[in-house]
């Protein structure tokens, strides 16, 4: 599904990504690790037609999209969660799911009755403003947007960052759930144990650059810090 070859990129002056290349194939769940400030929001800007490439070369299901606009890899079946809650905070929660949805009638009443069975929570709230939620109803509302688009490839971009463990739980099933149905998914976290038992695949970026690339049963969470990143756990 995602074929990314030696892709540079930046800042400016500033290179962030060197030389980046990883596949994520159809169906499977690929783990983006690393320290803060490796890269990896980067690439996802990068994934997601946020910031263009220095150099390099993406291909999405064979078909070169280096370059490409947001919208224009959205109707390709990207969808990106960025870092930070990716909702529109003044917009109620049925209109944020409204927006979320494939258009036409019919799709918009399954996407609201699917949102509910995945987060039931959302189903009462359908009617408050996306703002006034609380940290973790925010990134539900945010997260469903993997299954309500009916993407290709998801980019999740530390979808359990500030939330509580009950909660992470939650978000780590229902993208368990998304994988097992067949779409691709690409994802930055910062709990790796999690990451590492969802994910089939996995890549550790270290200052730009791939410093480890594998299977994640052939890895733990020690060997990620002490033996990719030199920090002893």
């Amino acid at each position: 599904m995602l074929e990314v070859r030696d892709i540079t990129a930046g800042y400016g002056d500033v290179t962030v990504l060197r030389n980046v290349s990883l596949t994520a194939p159809t169906g499977s769940a690929v783990a983006l690790l690393g320290p803060n400030g490796a890269g990896k929001t980067t690439l996802m800007r990068v994934l997601s037609g946020l910031l263009k490439p220095t150099s390099g070369q993406i291909l999405l299901a064979g078909e070169d999209v280096t370059g490409f606009r947001t919208s224009k890899l959205s109707r390709r079946g990207v969808c990106h969660i960025p870092e930070g809650r990716g909702i529109f905070p003044s917009l109620t929660v049925r209109e944020n799911l409204a927006l979320f949805s494939p258009r036409g009638k019919p799709q918009v009443a399954e996407t609201f009755q699917r949102a509910t069975e995945s987060f039931p929570i959302l189903g009462s709230r359908m009617s408050q403003t996306a703002g006034s939620l609380s940290g973790g109803e925010q990134q539900m509302l945010a997260i469903v947007r993997a299954y309500l688009s009916n993407p290709r490839l998801v980019l999740v971009d530390e979808a359990s960052i500030g939330l509580a463990p009950l909660v992470v739980e939650g978000i780590f099933k229902f993208l368990g759930q998304v994988a097992n149905e067949g779409t691709t998914l690409l994802i930055v976290e910062q709990y790796v144990t999690r990451a590492l038992a969802l994910a089939d695949s996995v890549y550790v970026l270290n200052r730009g650059q791939v410093a480890f690339s594998g299977k994640s049963d052939a890895l733990s969470s020690e060997d990620i810090f002490e033996t990719y990143l030199g920090v002893e756990v």
